[in-house]
């Protein structure tokens, strides 16, 4: 509607400048995120994305990460989706790291046709990693005793009350050098010849934006409202596009798996457990790059 009011708006009284969508995508990349703890999953940016896309009038779409990561399949298919949407509407995607864009928030990153960090921005840690607990000497000094039934002798791989089996462990290395060569093969796609011949690129260290740009990481240093300014002209707007809101003012919550009805206080505190324990796993994931 709007487009057609404008059209009967006289040349010379139309806007004369060019509005660019900007998302922010945010947070740790998870499909099991929480109205408490939201995290970054493919249910979560896809309205967004669809909403900065089917903006007819605008060039391209800006898009901010600033993520240390996460589920891997959740990463790629925001990338995924970003490049779709970008073929389908025929725009050019400009991505900006903030702060971080390492490991499945550099993999989203790729999805950009250019991409511009800041140079105290960290990008790459292109690898996989798996991280657990092991309690079986803890659990034998409180006289616990571990009790597991399984059909399927495999069945309870690498479970942190039983001690670890080098057949276990070995099964999830092959997993992961398998989820490590699609990141590998993804970012040679999108990267191309940009990539400097570099020992230590796909072994899962990190870097600063500056390093990042002679890596080939990153095709340049900026900001947004910069980098948009000096492309679009000093009076592009930036119109930032965000999640609805509930009656109240909050963003309204993704997908997530909630509390039936009688489960009373054992689920209540289950809830709480698994909240905390996502609290701290998040954090250590920040802690990783100084954040």
């Amino acid at each position: 509607m709007a487009n057609r009011l404008t059209k009967l708006v006289p040349a010379r009284l139309r806007p004369d400048h060019t509005v660019i969508p900007v998302v922010r995508l945010s947070g740790m990349i998870s499909s099991g995120g929480t109205a408490l703890r939201p995290s970054l999953s493919l249910a979560s940016a896809a309205p967004l994305l669809a909403k900065a896309f089917a903006h007819k009038k605008a060039p391209a779409v800006a898009i901010v990460i600033n993520s240390p990561g996460g589920s891997p399949v959740q990463s790629r298919l925001i990338y995924q989706r970003i490049r779709d949407l970008a073929e389908e509407k025929d725009k050019q995607v400009l991505v900006f790291v903030e702060d971080v864009a390492a490991s499945g928030g550099y993999m989203i990153a790729c999805a950009g046709d250019e991409i511009i960090a800041d140079p105290s921005s960290i990008v790459g840690s292109i690898g996989v990693v798996s991280g657990s607990f092991g309690f079986v000497e803890a659990i034998a000094k409180l006289g616990i005793e571990r009790r597991v039934h399984t059909a399927g002798s495999n069945k309870a791989t690498l479970d942190p009350f039983q001690p670890e089996r080098p057949e276990d462990v070995e099964h999830l290395k092959s997993l992961q050098l398998e989820v490590h060569k699609t990141f590998i093969d993804l970012v040679k796609d999108s990267r191309g010849a940009k990539l400097a011949d570099h020992d230590d690129l796909f072994t899962g260290l990190f870097w600063s934006g500056l390093r990042g740009l002679e890596l080939g990481l990153v095709d340049r240093l900026g900001d947004l409202r910069g980098t948009l300014r000096a492309r679009f002209g000093k009076k592009v707007k930036l119109e930032l596009v965000q999640a609805k809101r509930t009656l109240f003012g909050r963003p309204q919550p993704g997908v997530h798996a909630g509390m039936a009805a009688g489960d009373g206080m054992a689920a209540i505190g289950a809830g709480f457990a698994r909240e905390a324990m996502g609290v701290a796993e998040e954090r250590a994931l920040w802690a990783r790059f100084g954040l």
